[in-house]
């Protein structure tokens, strides 16, 4: 399949669950090796889970296919550009290459707000979220623990 057929693919998933009202207007679709591994959309109105974007779902079915937590060789086609979360996802995935249809600017221009968490990001607004360190030697402790325990770092 060509880029073009594979992001096909997405749309043609986000079509469905939108249609349901079930997600947004976003699909992902994830390719390894010129074969499809994953195909799956937004359902976060479905599942009432915001973490459940397309990205994420895509990367979700394909690690079970797949058996693995590592994407590596990977390429993620999605339907409008990544979200912060999902972006950090992809990179947490190893995915090294991402397609996608509309940016930032179409998301927004629909009601979305990806432009908070970029711009909590980038001042650390705590007028969008409040975040405090607590507990720090008893999780550091945990940290000590797992590395001394010769887990997999991942």
């Amino acid at each position: 399949m060509n880029n073009k057929e594979v992001m096909n693919l997405a749309i043609k998933e986000a079509e469905k669950t939108m249609t349901k009202d079930i997600g947004g207007p976003f699909g992902a679709a994830i390719v390894k090796n010129g074969k499809v591994i994953a195909v799956a959309s937004n359902t976060v109105l479905g599942s009432h889970d915001p973490t459940a974007h397309a990205e994420v779902n895509a990367i979700r079915k394909a690690s079970e296919k797949l058996e693995t937590h590592d994407l590596s060789g990977c390429t993620l086609y999605a339907t409008g550009y990544p979200c912060p979360m999902c972006l950090s996802a992809i990179i947490w995935a190893n995915i090294k290459e991402v397609y996608y249809g509309t940016d930032l600017k179409a998301a927004e221009e629909i009601g979305f707000r990806d432009d908070y968490i970029y711009d909590f990001i980038k001042n650390n607004d705590e007028g969008i979220l409040s975040i405090k360190n607590i507990s720090k030697e008893e999780c550091l402790e945990l940290f000590k623990k797992y590395k001394e325990q010769n887990k997999e770092i991942y």
